[in-house]
């Protein structure tokens, strides 16, 4: 099983999505943010589950539509460790409603 570090800047990030869903008064968001720890815990057995990414970087899909979210994580296969970088809301990661 492969080992998870999230960067110090997804404290910033969570806090970010924490306060969108604040705003527009989500009444689950205690689940939400369940939904993307989980989805992010899958990495462990599957690290290289998310599509490629500039940087030998990935990009994990969490959800869609509104519950959509993207983390952004490199694998380094030699210490079996996954870094994750960043995680953003799908809009805000540039995908747009189809």
């Amino acid at each position: 099983m492969s080992r998870i570090e999230l960067a110090p800047q997804i404290r910033d990030d969570f806090e970010r999505i924490l306060d969108h869903l604040a705003l527009h008064d989500v009444e689950n968001t205690a689940a939400r943010i369940g939904e993307i720890i989980q989805a992010v815990n899958v990495l462990e057995t599957n690290p290289l589950i998310g599509r490629p990414a500039a940087g030998d970087k990935r990009e994990l899909i969490i959800g869609r539509h509104s519950h959509g979210y993207v983390a952004l994580y490199r694998y380094v296969p030699e210490i079996d460790t996954i870094f994750v970088l960043a995680l953003r809301s799908q809009r805000e990661a540039g995908y747009k409603k189809s």
